[in-house]
Parts: C-alpha cells; sequence; structure tokens
C-alpha cells in the first residue's frame, strides 16, 4: 500500500479527477486530493488558467507545497497538468519520496525553472499523449525525457492522440483506453513504491 497526494490540474478538483483517485483508493492505496481552488472549476483549461493567473501560479503552488507538511514524508506525489508543479517540487525537495506521478505535464530538472536535480531514489513515472499540442507543444515532452536519461528509475508513457486531459473522466478530453492503460500502469507503480 502506498500513500499518495495527489493534485488536480487547472480546471479544478473535477468529479473526474476524484474517480481516478478512488480507483487508487479501491486497490487499497490512501490518496489525498487536496482542493487548490476552494471548491471552483472551470469549464475550459483557459478559464483555470486565468484563475490561476489571477491568483498566482506561485502562491497556488506553494498552497500545494504546504498541505503535504500535515502528512507523513513517505508518500508518492502525482499531478495532473498544473498539479505536476506542487507534486514535482515535493518530490524533488521534500525528504522521503517515495515516487513520483505526472501525468500531461512535466518540469526541467534543469535550468532556472528547475527545482534541482532529481534525488537519488525517488522513481518517476511521466504520462503523455504524443501529439498533445501542450506535453509535446511547449517542451514538457523535453523536460520528461530529460529526467528518463538522467534518472534510474524513470519511465516516459507515450500514448496515442492529442487529447490533454485524456485521464479524467469527467471531461470531453477522455480517451478511455489510454487512461485504463495509465491506471494500469500507475497501479504497478503504486504496488512497489
Amino acid at each position: 500500500m502506498a500513500e499518495v497526494l495527489l493534485f488536480h490540474h487547472a480546471q479544478g478538483l473535477t468529479a473526474g479527477v476524484r474517480a481516478f483517485a478512488d480507483e487508487l483508493r479501491a486497490a487499497g492505496h490512501v490518496v489525498h486530493t487536496p482542493d487548490l481552488f476552494d471548491g471552483r472549476t472551470f469549464q475550459s483549461i483557459d478559464d483555470g488558467l486565468a484563475y490561476i493567473g489571477e491568483v498566482g501560479f506561485d502562491d497556488l503552488r506553494e498552497r500545494g507545497v504546504r498541505i503535504a507538511d500535515d502528512l507523513p514524508s513517505q508518500l508518492v506525489y502525482a499531478g495532473f497538468s498544473f498539479g505536476v508543479l506542487p507534486a514535482q517540487k515535493l518530490a524533488q525537495t521534500r525528504p522521503g519520496a517515495r515516487g513520483a506521478l505526472l501525468f500531461h505535464s512535466c518540469l526541467p530538472i534543469s535550468g532556472k525553472w528547475a527545482f534541482g536535480p532529481w534525488p537519488d531514489g525517488v522513481a518517476v513515472q511521466i504520462h503523455g499523449m504524443d501529439k498533445d499540442a501542450i506535453f509535446v507543444g511547449e517542451g514538457d515532452i523535453d523536460a520528461a525525457r530529460e529526467i528518463v536519461a538522467k534518472v534510474e528509475d524513470a519511465k516516459l508513457f507515450l500514448y496515442p492522440g492529442d487529447r490533454h486531459y485524456f485521464a479524467d473522466s469527467s471531461l470531453a478530453s477522455y480517451d478511455a483506453s489510454a487512461a485504463a492503460l495509465l491506471t494500469s500502469r500507475v497501479l504497478e507503480f503504486l504496488d512497489r513504491a
């Protein structure tokens, strides 16, 4: 059994993010799903990003980081797109991390936006679609490839398609077959975390 801190994407803590967490719970894992938006959800990524811009990317990321203060150190950190910001920061900087699951997004581990090198012994899975305009077009795939090249236990899983939030069953971008494969890979990861 693993304990997971799962952060939602820019559209908020949607029913699909909750359903994903429930699948992990049904497999015996403890999953925390904090709501960084205080109950707000958004109809589009752009609307969610506008809200994030109003509140502040850094402020919301740090809100997520502070949530971990009340939880054990032996966590797997997971995030969907925007949620990768606090998840990856915690995985890289909080001692005791058992792993990281990065969905639809990835940050570089070198350069000015990095949180530093990837810590030894922290496994990571990165999941994205191979034609996703955000994951591929905005360079997240390059950051993912850098992690895979430099980290011993790192895997990048690319799924055929162009959808960004393909694992959120409550959104039109949902891809059931890709989401099922992602979930099976995540459960295997958690079983050994």
